[in-house]
């Protein structure tokens, strides 16, 4: 349960012991399936076609971004991992309307998942099109049919085992396809130093900065993954009444030492899943920079896969070729599978806040009475937790992007909305959370000066980021 000190402070009653040594090791899985999460269309869409423009010139930029993202996710989870409740119940305890930031969060995001998920299949599809006798569309539903498929049946975690491997091997397919081009060190000794480049393209550079690593809700995700896997205690949500019956109460000091030593685990993971996803980030520059402006290839949308395999090919024959499509493949299906279970976590426990007291009201609202429907006809919990993810997983982002896919002849066209949206949210929940965790955790887990201040710096960057993103649209830059 969570304790609230005061009217307004959030704190758990009952902290386990947090592991220590190499027993830290086994409880870093959230980090990798948050990386494999991020590096999706950042990594193989949009960093390849600026480093095709630009080489290492913006480097300076994505390591930037590379640790307010680090920070960004670690004061996300700091709020589950010391009060057992997801970041977005922190939000729903903001003074205002009722549920006002949750809303504002959640119908936007229903139109960013199924399009960035079908635009992500479509990417895959293309790529196993161009290596397979086959249409691409019938390639991208296979893949969002099984991705959704394994997601809505899985528990977290057999879809953490799953994310450990292909992590681990994107990575080195990545890394060793980067090392086999590489020859430009001077480059990237420039690339540290930040510079504007002399003629910026912005409908390049734009996409790329809000994409890298995470997009708005893939900052949020992470604090649900360590939070799902037991940190602090877990979810409270979660738990059954039974784990709380013979429980021994527990000191405050006691619970803020443990709570301390869990945050600590918890930077652990985050910065794993950070390096890691730098690592296939900077790696996807390097084969832009060395593969494609040389050849002055600019590709657009799917055809990045086909490029750079049809390059890398050039240098390595039919073994380089299939390295490649087999990175690109991994790195777009781990962030479709990593995708759809955490907006499928988001959008059930907005469902569940947003619906609170729904069930006892005289006059139900409707999607009460939809879920009342299903619940008759399924014989499944639709108001727990778990059916309602398994629910959003199947129809948000399995059905709809099924819908696109066939809709469009290029579902890659339409990701901008999902780029809209993302430049829109990213300062809006960065800047809540950074007001929440420092009025709603007890003093002496909030976070210090310097996390602080850099969660500030990270939203008024991406707060002047979507204002330039939409200078852009309108013509004025």
């Amino acid at each position: 349960m969570t304790n609230r000190t005061t009217s307004d402070t959030m704190f758990r009653e009952q902290v386990p012991l947090p592991p220590t040594g190499l027993g830290k090791l086994k409880w870093y899985g959230p980090g990798l399936l948050w990386m494999l999460s991020a590096v999706g269309t950042g990594s193989i869409l949009f960093t390849p076609r600026v480093a095709s423009a630009y080489q290492y010139d913006l480097l300076w930029v994505l390591l930037l971004v590379v640790f307010f993202m680090w920070v960004m996710i670690r004061e996300m989870a700091r709020f589950s991992v010391v009060t057992g409740q997801s970041m977005l119940e922190g939000m729903h305890t903001l003074s205002g309307p009722r549920n006002w930031a949750v809303w504002t969060i959640f119908v936007p995001q229903l139109c960013a998942a199924m399009v960035g998920i079908a635009g992500l299949s479509a990417i895959v599809g293309s790529a196993l099109g161009s290596a397979l006798p086959g249409s691409n569309t019938v390639y991208s539903v296979l893949i969002v049919v099984t991705c959704t498929a394994f997601t809505a049946s899985g528990h977290y975690m057999k879809i953490e085992r799953l994310s450990r491997i292909m992590a681990m091997i994107l990575m080195l397919l990545a890394v060793v396809a980067a090392a086999v081009v590489f020859s430009d060190v001077q480059g990237v000794t420039d690339g540290l130093v930040p510079t504007v480049p002399a003629d910026p393209d912005l409908y390049i550079i734009l996409p790329w900065v809000g994409t890298i690593l995470a997009g708005s809700m893939g900052i949020v995700w992470f604090g649900y993954w360590t939070a799902t896997r037991g940190y602090g205690g877990g979810l409270i949500a979660e738990q059954s009444a039974s784990d709380h019956v013979n429980a021994e109460p527990q000191a405050s000091e006691a619970r803020v030492q443990r709570l301390r030593a869990w945050l600590g685990v918890m930077t652990g993971a985050a910065t794993l899943g950070v390096l890691g996803g730098l690592a296939v980030i900077f790696s996807f520059m390097v084969l832009g920079a060395e593969l494609l402006s040389p050849a002055g290839v600019m590709p657009e949308g799917s055809d990045v896969a086909k490029d750079l395999s049809r390059l890398f090919s050039e240098t390595w024959g039919v073994a380089g070729e299939i390295m490649m499509l087999a990175a690109i493949i991994i790195a777009l299906g781990g962030s479709i599978l990593a995708n759809q279970d955490g907006w499928g976590r988001s959008f059930a426990d907005m469902t569940l806040i947003l619906l609170r007291g729904g069930q006892q009201s005289a006059k139900q609202v409707l999607a009460v009475r939809m879920l009342a429907w299903c619940q008759q006809r399924t014989r499944l919990p639709m108001f727990k937790r778990r059916s309602l993810k398994r629910l959003f997983i199947v129809v948000v982002t399995g059905l709809l992007p099924v819908l696109i896919i066939l809709a469009f002849d290029n579902p890659v066209q339409i990701m901008s909305a999902s780029g809209i949206i993302a430049a829109v949210h990213t300062p809006f929940i960065v800047l809540a959370a950074l007001f929440v965790n420092c009025t709603r955790l007890p003093q002496a887990l909030r976070p210090g000066l310097f996390y602080a201040m850099a969660m500030l710096a990270s939203g008024l960057f991406y707060l002047g980021f979507a204002a330039l993103y939409f200078l852009q649209l309108a013509g004025y830059v």
